[in-house]
């Protein structure tokens, strides 16, 4: 990891990502999420202040130590504790079956296997859990979606590997979910970083025999 990966674009990160519009969008998605919590690009704990009394421990995963620090202040103020897991391989360290809903806000553009990453929050999620998603991505509009392919590369260099052209509701099902219910919208900014899948799914159930 270079030091703009590791020590400067966190800080840009962890600046940028608590503006208003972006806090609005949190609590709005995040106010039905509950009990054990796996939450995949915990990054500075910008999502803590928006969760509610019905969560009941949190996991977050993020390969950032600095995050962490940058989070010290948000995580001492929730009344829940909050516990660091890690990754093996691309293996979340945690058991099958072990957690009742998964978050991810911003994060599915970064992951360099968001296929794998999805697979696994499958694995971990209880039978009856959600996991629930605020993510940016592909535009339907033509114009707009060809601008983000011609930006996508740009934006990979300078947003440590953030992707613009992912269509997140289409790598959720194809990973095995079935979307419950999302909205797709842009959100104030411009249109090649903000057009956004929010909602929540849940694994689809395999057929025994």
């Amino acid at each position: 990891m270079s030091f703009y990966e590791d020590q400067i674009l966190p800080r840009g990160i962890n600046w940028t990502m608590c503006w208003k519009r972006f806090s609005k969008l949190r609590q709005q998605y995040l106010k039905d999420v509950g009990g054990k919590v796996l939450e995949v690009g915990f990054g500075s704990g910008l999502n803590l202040p928006h969760y509610t009394s019905r969560v009941t421990h949190l996991y977050a995963l993020d390969p950032s130590q600095l995050g962490r620090r940058l989070a010290g202040k948000r995580i001492q103020r929730v009344s829940f504790p909050v516990e660091f897991v890690e990754l093996d391989g691309i293996r979340i360290a945690l058991p099958d079956h072990s957690v009742d809903a998964v978050v991810s806000t911003w994060t599915l553009c970064t992951i360099p296997d968001p296929e794998a990453a999805l697979k696994e929050i499958r694995r971990v999620l209880k039978p009856g859990g959600n996991y629930y998603f605020l993510e940016h991505g592909l535009s339907p509009e033509r114009g707009v979606a060809r601008l983000q392919n011609l930006w996508n590369p740009i934006q990979k260099w300078c947003a440590g590997g953030c992707h613009v052209n992912r269509e997140i509701d289409h790598l959720i099902r194809d990973s095995g979910f079935r979307i419950l219910g999302y909205k797709r919208f842009y959100m104030e900014g411009p249109k090649i970083l903000s057009y956004m899948y929010g909602g929540a799914a849940a694994p689809q159930l395999v057929p025994k025999g």
